[in-house]
């Protein structure tokens, strides 16, 4: 795969024009080979079937090398259906703005709106002193390591997918031309004050374990000077996410359409992942499962009652094993449903946020579990879409006098009140008595905390009740 790799010959101020080394001659990317763009073809399909949101995404992240295959595409499609597709991109009192518009002018609103448009570049910032001459040499490592991470922290999810597959993204480039930059600051600076390169080469071993692309700069710099310093790392600075990535694009050939939606979903966890995080992991895979995308299929998804009496089934088989003792002293059996009830809750927040256009199936999905009694899957579910609610709320005003407000609810309250804490989930553990079912764990744990052995007979009491799977 070729990629654009920004070069290291960069002026330097004074007499002469010096070039210094190339830091990143194969762009930081696996070489990875794809006998054709097999979604450059699809793209072009789904301008033809006009489906406005798959459109958006294919425009969104851009994977075509002709920049202006949305425009001409687009600008063939019926005036009235650019129209109604740039209505369900806007805001209600955005309207009037539109129907001012030309045709050719909301062709143009539509890619605009459907485009990321990422935060501002910043030009390196860190510059080596002499006034921290005293700083522990890790500190002055945390402290490029957090610079590097704040550029990663600039370049969009669509962006590096897109270099990855071998496209120009200019935020990328631009994030390795600071690195460049990190390079010629410390080369100056340590010709200057030769007396510093002690310090400086047990910077390069702290960031051996930190931003691969600093730690180059760094390395490369002792390397000019002479220093005997071990040689960087051979791996690609963009190993971690790059091989997922490009793996997705092999596994899924040849479907756009499921790529797509399931890069919406990684986009979410990419900014929960690296940009919100307070440190970077530079070697940690990037993980790309998303178990429940694979379960729902969106390209061909199911009855939400077959997709409920499915997960029903295989939860039977993990509560199986359950027993008395795994609540006594957690075993592997417990502590497996209770880490997967977190991370199905995690991933329903994450497919809401990256495709709010699925939230109405997942509602359906939610009900159809509560009619088989499936309080496990059923509450993690509810529990993703409630923080999804919450972190893209629709408030109702409630008190105009005390300012208090409430979330519009994702569901009738009947079924959203199981998941209130209250009391230890009250209204949950009464529903239970009742219709017994697969278990809510958390308020079971809790009650055998709080009441001892007679809570847990009376769980596995009517657990050993028939649950309706049928």
């Amino acid at each position: 795969m070729s990629a654009y790799s920004p070069s290291a010959s960069v002026p330097f101020p004074g007499t002469g024009q010096p070039t210094y080394l190339e830091l990143f001659p194969s762009g930081e990317v696996p070489q990875t080979f794809f006998t054709y763009r097999w979604w450059e073809d699809e793209a072009t399909t789904v301008f033809w079937a006009f489906d406005p949101h798959e459109i958006k995404r294919v425009i969104r992240f851009g994977l075509f090398r002709d920049s202006n295959l949305p425009r001409k595409s687009l600008q063939k499609r019926d005036p009235q259906a650019i129209t109604a597709f740039l209505y369900s991109l806007v805001e209600p009192h955005e309207t009037a703005f539109i129907d001012n518009l030309s045709h050719y002018q909301k062709v143009e609103e539509i890619i605009r709106r459907c485009q990321i448009s990422g935060p501002p570049l910043e030009p390196w910032s860190w510059l080596p002193t002499k006034r921290d001459s005293d700083m522990p040499s890790i500190a002055i490592a945390e402290a490029i390591d957090t610079e590097s991470h704040l550029h990663f922290t600039r370049i969009s999810f669509e962006e590096l997918v897109r270099y990855f597959l071998g496209y120009r993204a200019h935020s990328v480039e631009w994030f390795l031309q600071q690195h460049t930059a990190l390079y010629i600051h410390l080369l100056n600076y340590l010709q200057m004050f030769p007396e510093e390169l002690g310090k400086y080469k047990e910077v390069e071993q702290h960031l051996q374990t930190r931003s691969p692309f600093a730690h180059r700069a760094v390395n490369r710099c002792l390397h000019a000077l002479r220093q005997p310093v071990s040689a960087s790392t051979p791996y690609p600075g963009f190993q971690f996410i790059a091989a997922p990535i490009q793996q997705l694009f092999k596994e899924h050939l040849p479907s756009l359409k499921a790529i797509l939606l399931e890069l919406s979903v990684l986009g979410v966890r990419f900014t929960r992942t690296y940009v919100h995080a307070r440190e970077m992991n530079w070697t940690k895979p990037f993980s790309v499962e998303i178990p429940l995308l694979d379960e729902l299929d969106l390209t061909n998804p199911a009855p939400a009652l077959d997709f409920a009496k499915t997960t029903t089934a295989l939860d039977e088989e993990y509560f199986s094993g359950l027993s008395q003792k795994s609540f006594v002293e957690p075993d592997a059996i417990i502590k497996r449903l209770l880490v997967l009830w977190e991370l199905r809750s995690l991933e329903v927040w994450e497919c809401c946020t990256g495709l709010p256009d699925m939230i109405g199936y997942i509602q359906e999905i939610v009900e159809a579990l509560y009619t088989y009694r499936n309080y496990h899957s059923f509450t993690a579910i509810l529990s993703g879409l409630y923080k999804y609610s919450t972190s893209n709320p629709t408030f109702t005003h409630t008190d105009s006098a005390t300012n208090r407000m409430t979330l519009t609810p994702v569901l009738p309250p009947a079924l959203a009140c199981l998941l209130d804490p209250t009391e230890n989930f009250v209204a949950y553990r009464q529903e239970f008595q009742t219709s017994p079912g697969l278990p809510f764990l958390f308020p079971h744990i809790r009650e055998y905390q709080q009441h001892g052995p007679p809570a847990l007979h009376q769980l596995f009491q009517q657990l050993q009740r028939q649950v309706p799977t049928n």
